[in-house]
């Protein structure tokens, strides 16, 4: 089959590589699209350590049946399918109380790391566990049902944040993750969303997808135009998609006393916590990583057109253009978002 290889840090090749073989309880994917994520664009330079040469990478898929393995059920050739870009055990004490993100033997399609290595979907085929198929809705198409992931990871935050239904959220970055989180914070019928980015453009798309009102980053008026919105106590939750020193620093400043922090971008590895603020003001913070189960509800959004994931399809391109594409997500190319793959 033919696969888009990252055999050394920079240097992707589409070439021959071999159809994966089934284990007992594994399909064989034939992949129709498959999304280029950010972290497969920071990892393809080696900053991140989880894209160790070679890997296929690409977790962002949807195809059809090809072949089932032994013991598999509920599954024949020609169904349409996305799937977990997390594969779980299913037996662990994390995966028995439906937290299967956090599994203990938890491997990552597309991913190579210290600890193993998984190969992806940006191959013509790929072999993944029936536990993480999901069934497509006739309406989707493979390069809509490709979003399901990016979806995912928003509503499976969203789902984390306790919030009242007079709320009045925050979004800090309005890339394709936070105007995701704007739409499910919609979806599930939060009215106030304030959205904050340095990039004007990225803040009028997210009005489009929701934003009740959108401040830009740095303004000197910022903390002024939130406790204006917000009868002077702050909002009531914020969600942080960026994941730096200052994001996390606007973030927390926003928020009023009692008010939660969700915590979704993770560009670097650490940063320094204003933590006497944190303490005093009783406020709460949450990791939220990936998705644990939210799949069948993400596809519903989907085909409803409750959350719409055309918007951000920049491209949808053959797999023998992937370098190309590749490196023009890598040097940031203004008004890029979303590029998918097509074997």
């Amino acid at each position: 089959m033919k696969a888009l290889v990252l055999e050394e840090y920079r240097h992707l090749v589409v070439e021959d590589f071999p159809v994966p073989t089934l284990e007992s309880g594994e399909v064989l994917v034939r992949v129709r699209a498959c999304g280029i994520c950010g972290s497969d664009v920071h990892g393809m330079d080696g900053s991140s350590g989880r894209r160790i040469p070679p890997i296929v990478m690409g977790h962002e898929a949807a195809g059809e049946i090809a072949e089932v393995g032994r013991g598999v059920t509920d599954w024949k050739p020609g169904d349409r399918v996305t799937f977990d870009s997390t594969v779980y055990c299913g037996e662990c004490w994390y995966c028995r109380r439906g937290q299967i993100n956090l599994c203990e033997q938890r491997r990552v399609l597309g991913v190579s790391c210290g600890d193993y290595r998984r190969h992806g979907a940006f191959a013509e085929y790929v072999a993944v566990p029936q536990r993480i198929l999901y069934r497509l809705p006739a309406e989707l198409s493979f390069e809509q049902a490709a979003m399901t992931e990016a979806v995912s990871v928003a509503v499976h935050a969203v789902k984390r944040t306790p919030l009242a239904a007079d709320a009045t959220v925050l979004v800090v970055g309005a890339g394709m993750i936070g105007l995701l989180v704007i739409q499910a914070l919609r979806a599930f019928d939060c009215r106030r969303i304030i959205a904050v980015d340095l990039d004007e453009s990225r803040l009028s798309k997210a009005e489009k997808m929701g934003a009740t009102l959108t401040i830009k980053a740095g303004a000197p008026d910022f903390q002024e135009e939130v406790l204006s919105a917000t009868a002077g106590r702050g909002v009531d939750a914020a969600f942080e998609v960026v994941g730096l020193p200052e994001t996390v620093k606007t973030a927390i400043g926003a928020v009023r006393q009692g008010g939660s922090v969700t915590l979704i971008g993770n560009l670097k590895p650490q940063v320094e916590l204003p933590l006497q603020a944190v303490v005093t003001r009783e406020l709460t913070l949450i990791g939220t990583c990936a998705s644990a189960g939210e799949y069948p509800v993400c596809l519903e959004l989907i085909a409803s057109g409750k959350i719409n994931v055309t918007d951000f399809i920049s491209a949808a391109a053959p797999l023998e253009e992937g370098p190309r594409w590749f490196e023009r997500l890598y040097t940031a190319e203004k008004g890029l978002m979303k590029v998918v793959l097509k074997p």
